[in-house]
């Protein structure tokens, strides 16, 4: 073989080589989703799988430009596997029949106490909510919130507040009795729970949940112990209600892993799924992910989920309009 016929082999490749790199983010991406490798830095990639499935499809173009099959066929499977992972949150479930009595839930993660104690209250006058599950629940978000009146609308409650990020807390407008409170062995993190009386319905057994944050690859290990540590659903038993900052995306196994034991993400299951609960809301250049959820008992119906902005926090609330069933 001479030596132009070499380099121009040389050169033919680079298409080849480029095309190849563009597959290899969304390839890697699907692997570790579809098979659930949730450890170190690959817990922090999962959250911001909808983007990549997003950008996937833009690898199948130039390859397909380059007549490069193979690239372009690994991308098009590729592209087809993470969005019918992603696509499916973005469309409503049927929900199943329940003719109870409604209950309107809102979660917030409160930043350390931070948030702006008349906007959430307003958010639970304007929307008329019923059970509002807090997390990073502070001394002085309880007293800010007393005097901005939440008692005065939600008069039942469970309050575990502590420094800095491990507090907890439910507030209720209906009954809440054999409350308390209990404590993750990674986090630390504390995760107030009490069983809500409504009338018309079955008790419901509400929790404000907080498993550890995977911020850093030394974590990841407590982040997996308090998602396991989270009360599984009780298809059979009591309904449950589990609201708050999971730290975790439904691209996370540990998660699923949870809903698996009957739990509905209420998100999911209104077509609202893909909508981003803790991101850049203060500046910062991360993209939105969905880290906060309201996850039902597969019998309690959800009609609308919707995100509103709390200043003073890094994360939306995320309000549930559920119907639970009848007695």
């Amino acid at each position: 073989m001479t030596v132009p016929a070499v380099a121009h082999r040389r050169v033919a490749r680079v298409p080849t080589a480029l095309c190849w790199l563009a597959v290899a983010p969304g390839l890697g991406m699907a692997v570790v989703r579809l098979t659930g490798a949730d450890h170190g830095p690959l817990v922090q990639l999962l959250a911001f799988t909808p983007y990549v499935a997003a950008a996937t499809p833009l690898a199948v173009l130039p390859a397909l430009a380059l007549r490069r099959w193979w690239p372009a066929g690994v991308a098009a499977l590729t592209a087809l596997l993470l969005i019918g992972v992603v696509a499916p949150r973005a469309v409503a479930d049927r929900a199943p029949d329940a003719d109870g009595p409604a209950l309107r839930v809102l979660t917030a993660n409160l930043l350390k106490g931070g948030a702006d104690p008349a906007h959430l209250v307003d958010l639970v006058r304007r929307h008329r909510v019923d059970l509002l599950a807090v997390q990073e629940f502070t001394e002085t978000a309880r007293a800010n919130l007393e005097r901005a009146g939440l008692s005065a609308l939600l008069p039942h409650a469970q309050l575990n507040p502590e420094t800095g990020t491990t507090g907890s807390a439910l507030y209720s407008r209906y009954p809440l009795h054999d409350g308390g409170y209990r404590r993750h062995t990674g986090s630390i993190f504390s995760q107030a729970y009490a069983t809500l009386t409504i009338d018309g319905a079955p008790p419901v057994l509400v929790e404000s949940a907080h498993p550890a944050a995977p911020y850093a690859v030394s974590v990841v290990d407590d982040w997996h112990t308090d998602l396991a540590a989270q009360p599984p659903a009780t298809p059979d038993g009591p309904l449950r209600i589990l609201a708050g900052d999971f730290n975790a995306t439904l691209d996370h196994a540990p998660l699923r892993a949870l809903l698996d034991t009957g739990y509905v993400d209420a998100a999911d299951a209104a077509g609202a799924g893909l909508t981003g609960t803790w991101g850049p809301y203060d500046g910062d250049p991360i993209p939105p992910v969905t880290i906060d959820h309201v996850l039902v008992d597969r019998r309690i119906a959800v009609h609308t989920v919707s995100v509103h902005g709390l200043p003073g926090s890094d994360h939306r609330a995320v309000l549930a309009t559920l119907r639970l069933p009848q007695m």
